[in-house]
């Protein structure tokens, strides 16, 4: 199959999919959305995806697909070779997989995308910050790190839900928490510090998935050194 990913790296959910992709040797054509620039809401792209967000796929002129849990899903089963450790045949282990996506939207990355979003990367696009609506999202994200402590990572496994390798779901959260690197790093400890399964959690990934972790996530540190620059100017 042909395969097209439309992503943004900066997007959290496009970089699970892109570490995914290059960890399991499914070939793939990347095309750029630049989500400051507002190119997901050009015709062409909406094409695409109706709903104008990234990221998305489209398989050989026939097939498209969007919103990052179904696209890992639909890798997971489409290409030949994927570990089964991803996304398991076992319907048990799938549930519990698809307990932790399905928790993930609405907490995990409602807080860390929208504190990231209210608090830094709204000047990228020309936007106010709103440290207002950044509070409330920090409430959100510290809640959901210690869901993440409490519930899905257990004694007896270096990855969520207790497993020895990871899955889709340690991508997707993974990335989510790495996209706080974009914070002043003393806010980033104030966040991260009180949770030690949690950091050695995503060390655990991060380290399980290189070098395509570091690769993939080198444009958030040139973002970040780019907001440096745009505060000092100030």
């Amino acid at each position: 199959m042909k395969l097209k990913l439309f992503v943004d790296r900066l997007s959290q959910p496009c970089r699970a999919i892109l570490i995914f992709c290059k960890m399991n040797e499914i070939e793939f054509e990347e095309v750029r959305i630049e989500l400051s620039k507002g190119e997901q809401l050009s015709p062409e792209f909406k094409e695409i995806n109706p709903m104008q967000k990234v990221p998305a796929v489209k398989v050989d002129e026939r097939f498209r697909l969007f919103e990052s849990h179904a696209i890992l899903r639909f890798l997971a089963g489409a290409f030949p070779g994927v570990a089964d450790h991803w996304y398991p045949a076992d319907l048990f282990k799938r549930g519990e997989i698809d307990s932790v996506l399905d928790w993930h939207h609405a907490n995990l990355r409602h807080g860390s995308a929208g504190l990231v979003f209210h608090s830094k990367l709204a000047r990228l696009s020309g936007r106010p910050l709103d440290l207002r609506a950044a509070a409330d999202c920090e409430k959100v994200l510290s809640a959901s790190l210690a869901k993440i402590e409490s519930v899905w990572l257990k004694e007896e496994g270096q990855f969520l839900l207790g497993n020895s390798k990871p899955s889709i779901a340690d991508l997707s959260l993974v990335c989510e928490t790495m996209q706080l690197e974009a914070l002043d790093e003393k806010v980033r400890k104030r966040l991260l510090d009180p949770h030690e399964k949690v950091r050695k959690w995503m060390d655990d990934t991060r380290n399980a998935t290189q070098p395509y972790f570091d690769e993939i996530h080198g444009v958030l540190f040139q973002v970040k050194d780019k907001l440096k620059e745009m505060e000092s100017d100030e």
